[in-house]
C-alpha cells in the first residue's frame, strides 16, 4: 500500500463522505439496521452515530484499509456500539453462512474491484429474509451525464481509491440474486451530477 493510499486518501475520503447532504442521507438509511450487522467498507466509522443502539446487537466492520481503521478510532471511542473489525476485502468475508441480520453498504460498492464476488459473499453471510441496506452513487439516467461518467472513471479511479462513477448499482444488486424491495433515486443537492446520482434503498435475500 502506497503512502498516498495509507496516509492521504483516508482523509480525502472521510472529508468527502461526511459533508452535510451525505450525512443527511446516511441518517435516513443507517438507523434501519437490525441485529447483527455487517457494514462493508466501514471506513472511518462515519455511520456509527446513526445506528439505533436499541436495535443493533453488534457491528462487524469490514475495512481492509489500515489507514481508514486508524482514522476510525475517535468515532469508535465515542460510540456505544460494539464493533469487531474484519480487515479483509469485500470479496473475502470471514463470517459463517447465514450469520448476520443486516448488511449495510454506504458509498462502498463503487470501489470494490470484483463487485459480483463481494455481493455473493454478502448474500452468503446474510440470513434468509435479511436486509441489504444500500446508499450508493452510480450511473446517472441522463445520457450527457453518463457519457462524462464513462470518460472520467478511468482517471478518477486512480486518485479516488478505485471509485467507479458509472456502476449501475440496482442492476448489480439484482444480478447477485438479491430482491430489491425499495429503491429511491435522486441527484444529491450541491454535488456534481457525475458523482452525485444516488441509489438508496433496501434489498432482501430470498427465503
Amino acid at each position: 500500500m502506497s503512502f498516498y493510499e495509507d496516509r492521504v486518501l483516508p482523509h480525502i475520503i472521510d472529508k468527502a463522505c461526511s459533508m452535510g447532504q451525505v450525512m443527511k442521507l446516511r441518517s435516513q438509511i443507517v438507523p434501519r439496521a437490525r441485529g447483527r450487522v455487517l457494514e462493508v467498507g466501514m471506513g472511518s466509522g462515519i455511520n456509527l452515530e446513526f445506528y439505533d443502539q436499541s436495535q443493533v446487537e453488534m457491528v462487524y466492520g469490514l475495512e481492509p484499509s489500515e489507514g481508514m481503521r486508524r482514522k476510525a478510532l475517535p468515532n469508535l471511542n465515542r460510540s456505544p456500539i460494539t464493533v469487531e473489525w474484519l480487515d479483509l476485502p469485500g470479496e473475502k468475508i470471514p463470517l459463517e453462512d447465514n450469520s448476520v441480520d443486516t448488511v449495510l453498504l454506504t458509498f462502498t460498492l463503487c470501489t470494490i474491484p470484483d463487485w459480483h464476488a463481494a455481493l455473493l459473499q454478502m448474500k452468503r453471510v446474510l440470513k434468509p429474509g435479511g436486509d441489504l441496506l444500500f446508499l450508493e452513487h452510480g450511473e446517472a439516467p441522463l445520457e450527457t451525464v453518463r457519457k462524462w461518467q464513462h470518460r472520467i472513471t478511468p482517471g478518477w479511479k486512480m486518485f479516488a481509491g478505485g471509485c467507479h462513477l458509472n456502476r449501475q448499482i440496482a442492476d448489480l444488486i439484482r444480478h447477485a440474486g438479491f430482491e430489491i424491495q425499495e429503491l429511491e433515486n435522486l441527484y444529491m443537492p450541491n454535488a456534481p451530477k457525475i458523482a452525485g446520482f444516488i441509489y438508496k434503498g433496501r434489498a432482501t435475500k430470498p427465503v
